[in-house]
């Protein structure tokens, strides 16, 4: 297995930090970004960087130029950029309604305009090298959209979307763009759930106002009678970067919950989705 330089988003926990050490274990040359490395992520950014094949970069997703720095600084270092995980995402849950337009577009800015701009910068660096790998993690709910997962879910059909178009587009030039969903796993980000502002909106709801709080028991109770371990995306990610270029699958579910509809919906999407691009004069972007 070849040693790659591999640049990852929301390292400073759940499936990230469980990434970065997987790949580190390997001899993978890791850029590890988090943000506040000097405040409150300060003793993860110190844990991280003691690991051998690691160096944490201070990184704001929302900041055009603190990503182009990042991706600039591993070029500098490195001499390239063989994949690069979007990773990082955050959660807001409610009545669709009880989103103000400012809740909406903090949650894209980081779920998928955050991933797009690491994307941007990575871009000219593997056309040049004719080789490279992007990974963005998505979710189940990039797939389907759950009630009161709505904005969430929106988020993450968007990401999926530029995914999707992209994998087609840069295949031939020697770069595969991979997705990775995961179902619900006992992580941070999980068990600091954030509902939207406008909670006034809830009183015109009746007993639906008490669904999203229902939601999230359901939900506890299904991670904690079912145990799923987060490593299995860190593993996921590393069999992501161990299979043949080319070959790799657009999408790859990680959920032993309820993850067989997912893939259900995978397949009956992709069995249409040739012939579809096909029928639009694009079919020998398949190959």
């Amino acid at each position: 297995m070849s040693k790659k330089v591999i640049l990852i988003t929301g390292t400073n926990s759940g499936f990230g930090w469980l990434t970065v050490h997987s790949l580190a274990a390997l001899g993978h040359q890791v850029y590890a970004t988090m943000r506040d490395t000097q405040g409150k992520n300060a003793e993860k950014a110190e844990a991280l960087s003691a690991l051998e094949n690691v160096t944490v970069l201070d990184v704001t997703l929302t900041d055009d130029e603190s990503v182009k720095q990042a991706v600039k600084r591993v070029i500098a270092e490195a001499g390239r950029i063989d994949v690069l995980i979007n990773n990082a995402g955050v959660s807001l849950n409610g009545v669709a309604e009880s989103f103000t337009t400012a809740d909406v577009q903090g949650l894209f800015d980081v779920n998928v305009f955050a991933p797009w701009r690491f994307i941007k910068q990575v871009l000219p660096a593997m056309r040049e090298q004719a080789d490279g790998l992007i990974i963005n993690v998505t979710s189940g709910f990039g797939r389907v959209s759950f009630p009161f997962a709505t904005i969430y879910a929106g988020s993450k059909f968007g990401l999926e979307g530029i995914s999707e178009g992209l994998h087609y587009e840069v295949k031939r030039l020697g770069i595969d763009v991979a997705i990775l969903e995961p179902g619900a796993f006992p992580t941070e980000m999980n068990q600091k759930t954030q509902y939207a502002s406008d909670q006034a909106v809830f009183e015109g709801y009746g007993v639906i106002a008490d669904m999203p709080g229902k939601m999230m028991a359901a939900l506890g109770g299904l991670i904690q009678s079912h145990e799923p371990d987060p490593q299995m995306v860190a593993d996921a990610v590393v069999g992501l970067i161990n299979a043949e270029k080319g070959k790799r699958p657009l999408r790859t579910v990680v959920d032993p919950i309820t993850g067989k509809y997912i893939e259900a919906a995978n397949q009956a999407v992709a069995e249409q989705f040739a012939p579809g691009l096909t029928l639009f004069g694009m079919g020998e972007l398949l190959t």
